[in-house]
């Protein structure tokens, strides 16, 4: 049984006391001189699963062993010595831990009906095999600068609450009478006291009713799994859970719903799409600018 130290290529062996040298010629590793027999014996322990981190260990094996190596630490938790070790190992087992045992991922490009790429699309894959993801968590704010609404555009999924900051040293009022969403934040500078929470899927049109040319628009989905296209079209939802789902596109200009796309996502690969908006002959977003 070997020793493997912090330093890439370190080993020590059993019952010795010196150190040897990292094999990729870096610095020497901060346990070189330290005798396996020195080291408490939970430590000891745990340098069996020092082969968890090579990607030749089979993934199951991968997310098992860390959890081992961690109970394993218990008993010497509160000791003094070598500190740093420990939580080198403990970090490094939970970080282990967090990663999803299979995930694939989706890229996605939008274009209009001519070709050309679009920017704003919402893109959503709603899963249709029964999978039970994890919520989106991320906090969302739509910030009012210069008079205008940043991001013109958001997607949220469904019960987000979002923030509606204003920069201006003008008052706006925020408002929409949109079905999904119906709210009024009065006359205000700064940030309103509470954020507003999203809580059905569909279109919801921003205003302010004091500057008529301020339009926004949030699009709640049902799913963590949504991206908004960037200038090029494109983009990508990552961390899909293996099964069947149904690609969805929207974008504010849209003439009618586009029909959704059957997709089937693996363990692991990425699914390319190309998915078509076919847009109005007088777009929402160009009235006002």
């Amino acid at each position: 049984m070997y020793w493997a130290g912090s330093s890439p290529g370190f080993m020590v062996a059993p019952g010795t006391t010196e150190g040897a040298r990292p094999t990729d010629g870096g610095p020497l590793d901060p346990m070189d001189g330290v005798s396996m027999l020195q080291l408490p014996f939970c430590v000891r322990r745990v340098s069996r699963y020092a082969p968890v981190a090579s990607a030749a260990v089979p993934l199951r094996m991968r997310m098992a062993l860390p959890m081992r190596a961690c109970m394993a630490l218990l008993p010497c938790a509160r000791m003094a010595l070598l500190p740093h070790v420990r939580t080198a190992l403990l970090g490094g087992a939970l970080a282990l831990m967090t990663l999803p045992a299979h995930a694939g991922d989706v890229a996605a490009r939008v274009a209009d009906q001519n070709g050309r790429s679009l920017e704003d699309a919402i893109v959503w894959a709603q899963p249709m095999s029964g999978q039970t993801p994890a919520r989106d968590t991320r906090t969302v704010s739509i910030v009012q600068r210069d008079k205008r609404f940043i991001p013109r555009v958001t997607a949220v999924q469904v019960g987000t609450p979002v923030h509606f900051p204003n920069e201006d040293t003008v008052r706006h009022h925020v408002y929409s009478f949109s079905p999904a969403k119906v709210f009024s934040l009065k006359l205000y500078v700064g940030n309103p006291p509470s954020p507003v929470i999203f809580d059905k899927q569909g279109e919801v049109v921003l205003g302010c009713n004091i500057h008529d040319q301020m339009l926004a628009f949030v699009y709640g989905v049902d799913t963590p799994y949504f991206v908004r296209s960037g200038a090029d079209g494109s983009g990508r939802i990552a961390n899909l859970l293996p099964g069947d789902y149904d690609l969805h596109v929207w974008h504010p200009d849209q003439r009618a719903a586009a029909a959704p796309v059957r997709i089937a996502v693996r363990a692991t690969g990425t699914v390319e799409r190309t998915l078509s908006v076919a847009l109005s002959e007088r777009p929402r977003t160009a009235a006002r600018e």
